[in-house]
């Protein structure tokens, strides 16, 4: 028996084929999960993949926040279910208060497209064990409001804590406070990020494969059922 990884649809979702297509190169079984329907199908993990969800209205991921699916997500990693948010996912989680801060439009106001290399600053976490702390993967950004954002206060317990678990390096692609990536909750269990690693998980539709020790991480994280 496989591991369950469900992976939420909104409407205005875009990458959740390419988010499935990854779990099942990290040998998992994806189960897919709809915006309207708050049963999670008895999934081992969850991830809220990329797009533009309800057309990134008001705020991006502030509509989302509040789909049936997303209740009882905020239900489920309070009792420690692993979760992965990525791009409009990572801007879901925050506005559902499962990580702090907020992401806000890119510095230069334009849309970033680009192969981005990031630092692995936490590899505890759930969905970063298969990384060696300080090793740099190149992974896909594709966002215009991916500039991560805190109070000083918010942020000085992050680095504090060590839940960074991504930076960017070779320079800031969106004005992001302290070139953050990717976040974790305290526990270690839900992880945002605004790259996208599910784009990056062969080298022959993406620029490598560093995107899958993402997803491979998982599994070490929960293991496999018997």
């Amino acid at each position: 028996m496989s591991l369950r990884v469900g992976v939420i649809t909104f409407p205005g979702t875009l990458d959740d084929v390419d988010a499935a297509r990854a779990v099942r190169y990290a040998d998992a079984e994806a189960v897919p999960l709809w915006h309207a329907d708050p049963d999670l199908r008895g999934v081992d993990a969850v991830v809220v993949p990329g797009g533009f969800s309800y057309g990134d209205y008001l705020r991006c991921g502030a509509i989302a926040r509040f789909a049936p699916v997303m209740q009882s997500v905020i239900e489920a990693a309070g009792k420690g279910m692993p979760v992965l948010g990525i791009c409009n996912g990572f801007q879901i989680l925050c506005e559902a208060g499962l990580l702090p801060g907020a992401l806000v439009r890119n510095s230069k106001l334009h849309f970033v497209c680009r192969d981005q290399w990031l630092k692995v600053e936490n590899n505890t976490t759930a969905w970063s064990s298969r990384y060696e702390r300080g090793a740099e993967i190149l992974v896909p950004l594709k966002s215009g409001e991916g500039g991560y954002q805190a109070d000083q206060r918010t942020l000085d317990e992050l680095e504090g804590e060590g839940r960074v678990v991504f930076r960017y390096v070779g320079g800031n692609p969106n004005g992001s406070r302290n070139e953050i990536a990717g976040i974790t909750s305290a526990n270690g269990r839900v992880v945002g990020l605004m790259p996208h690693p599910e784009h990056a998980i062969e080298a022959l539709t993406g620029p490598t494969d560093d995107g899958l020790g993402v997803f491979l991480s998982l599994i070490d994280a929960v293991g496999v059922p018997a």
